[in-house]
């Protein structure tokens, strides 16, 4: 049986076209609705591309580097493996999603976010009597832009001294270099957790009494503090996550028995607890994720195309465009140790 995807002709052109990635190219051209049924069921227009070429990225049976360059045609796949293999590192152990509230993509290099404190008069739902005027809530555009920071790393190598490296081992260098590129947006996330982003909007620092080693109390005060939020997340230096593990109240049995099971911590208050090594020291970062940050992005991973196929790899930027921005800057807050 013939597929549209074996006469598909595929050309550089594909990366270029505006507001729109290579892969939702290819599904615009190779709609997956069309392989419902069939031995196709379940791969995107990309992985039957590769089928096509019959090209294998994983395993130990994964073909060498060259098997994109065979062909004018599946040398235009290259790069958008290399962005997804990149993709897929930045994917992997990213905690950003877990601090996360929302994602906003943007086209350009400066974005203006929005603002609306909870609190106060202005948020409370008052009785309205018949004919009465309804109290409104004012949402205001930032004073500051948010610079948007491009990241990246560029490859550098030659065709011939990869050419017979395994795709499988060559994903393993992608997957690292993603992993770079997520630990760079954690540390500017939390940055802006800490220290705001641009419309004065810092985090409230409380600090425990220098000398004063930290205790339930002091975690069960700075979890007060959060009222109308809630601390659902608390991220913590690694000198900060061993004093914590000290306390009695984290060796409650059930609390081990979660952590052995899934690997995953929780805080007797509830919050999700989450090391990071970005944090300086003697530092720990109280959020409520569903408000406290927006991650705005400019696209996706992205990769120079023209030198990958013309050029068979030599030097190519991988790159990415992100900033972030508070939503309610009391949501988050910073305890010092």
């Amino acid at each position: 049986m013939a597929f549209y995807y074996d006469n598909l002709k595929l050309d550089k052109g594909m990366y270029r076209e505006t507001g729109r990635s290579f892969s939702q190219v290819l599904e615009r051209e190779d709609p997956s609705e069309r392989y419902k049924g069939t031995s196709l069921e379940g791969l995107d227009a990309f992985q039957r591309q590769l089928k096509r070429f019959d090209i294998k990225v994983k395993g130990e049976s994964s073909d060498p580097v060259e098997a994109f360059f065979r062909t004018a045609d599946a040398a235009v796949l290259f790069p958008e493996y290399i962005a997804r293999t990149v993709r897929q590192g930045i994917e992997e152990g990213d905690i950003l999603p877990n601090i996360t509230a929302a994602v906003t993509q943007v086209d350009g290099l400066d974005y203006r976010a929005i603002s609306s404190e909870t609190g106060g008069e202005e948020k409370k739902l008052k009785a309205v009597e018949e004919g009465g005027e309804i109290p409104t809530t004012t949402i205001k555009v930032q004073s500051s832009l948010v610079k948007l920071k491009k990241r990246g790393r560029m490859l550098v190598a030659s065709y011939e001294a990869v050419r017979y490296q395994k795709l499988d081992l060559f994903s393993v260098t992608l997957r690292q270099i993603g992993a770079h590129i997520a630990r760079t947006h954690l540390e500017d996330a939390v940055d802006v957790l800490m220290n705001g982003d641009g419309n004065q909007n810092p985090a409230e620092v409380t600090s425990v009494a220098a000398g004063t080693p930290l205790d339930y109390e002091a975690l069960v005060e700075f979890w007060a503090k959060f009222d109308p939020y809630v601390m659902n997340t608390l991220l913590v230096s690694g000198d900060v996550m061993l004093q914590m593990l000290k306390l009695p109240e984290f060796q409650n049995p059930l609390t081990g028995l979660n952590f052995q099971g899934t690997g995953k911590l929780t805080t007797p208050l509830g919050a999700a607890l989450l090391r990071t090594s970005v944090l300086p020291e003697k530092t720990a970062v109280g959020l409520d994720r569903r408000f406290a940050l927006e991650m705005v992005r400019s696209g996706d991973v992205t990769v120079e195309y023209d030198k990958l196929i013309d050029r068979q790899l030599e030097r190519a930027a991988i790159t990415t465009i992100s900033g972030f921005a508070k939503v309610f800057s009391k949501a988050s807050q910073v305890l010092k140790v």
